[in-house]
């Protein structure tokens, strides 16, 4: 009869012969296996950067966010209102690019207006200082491109003014002139924001670092050192 303590040891054994034969058969088949990091990860584009949001909100509360040079697409209907939100610092200069998908051909029968406006966080319009923000597309057409550079962000600004401030900046995109008849009919959308570094009087905290009227303060130096030498 054996023993507890050979019952044990021989157990032990057996366990420990288990072990390294799977040890073995997980050594000889990972040549074979392809390592997770090799492959694309999941959501990850060709370039390896994660891949824009595919819907938009319908109203300010619910923007779908962008970052600043990611693209955001949307699969909507005419006359729907889409929203889209960025953010923005003082001495940059926001653009906003859209594109629009038309209906085919078949179901149009007639030209389209479409039009991208651009908010602040107080939900006042900016003016786009330049660009293609309202475009009319004709019946044939098969895509609409629009455009709108804001003014320079800037540090700070009177109360009674409407300039551009650090913030987020929403984007809505929507068609303006559409017969009643042709609502609802499908179109993609896609819109990119962008910023431009222009820096320089647009970034400060609002002094002045030169005088409005070039000379005046060298005239005051020459006045107080003729004065002293008299």
């Amino acid at each position: 009869m054996r023993t507890p303590i050979r019952r044990a040891r021989g157990i032990r054994r057996a366990l420990t012969g288990a072990l390294l034969a799977g040890l073995t058969l997980l050594t000889t088949a990972s040549p074979a296996s392809p390592a997770f990091a090799d492959g694309p990860s999941a959501g990850a584009g060709p370039s390896g950067d994660s891949a824009g949001p595919t819907e938009a909100g319908t109203t300010f509360r619910t923007a779908t966010a962008l970052a600043q040079g990611q693209t955001g697409t949307a699969q909507a209907s005419t006359g729907d209102y889409l929203y889209w939100v960025f953010p923005a610092d003082a001495g940059q200069r926001p653009t906003v690019e859209a594109t629009v998908k038309l209906p085919e051909n078949a179901a149009r029968r007639s030209a389209s207006t479409w039009q991208i406006d651009v908010y602040d966080g107080l939900r006042r319009r900016q003016a786009c200082a330049y660009g293609h923000q309202t475009r009319k597309a004709g019946a044939e057409a098969a895509t609409v491109e629009l455009s709108c550079v804001l003014r320079p962000v800037r540090a700070w600004s009177e109360p009674w003014a409407n300039d551009p401030l650090p913030g987020s900046y929403y984007v809505r995109l929507t068609v303006v002139d559409l017969p009643a008849d042709q609502l609802g009919l499908p179109i993609g959308a896609e819109v990119r924001p962008t910023v431009k570094e222009v820096g320089g009087a647009h970034d400060v905290d609002g002094t002045l670092s030169e005088p409005l009227v070039p000379g005046v303060s060298v005239a005051s130096a020459g006045d107080d050192d003729g004065a002293g030498a008299s």
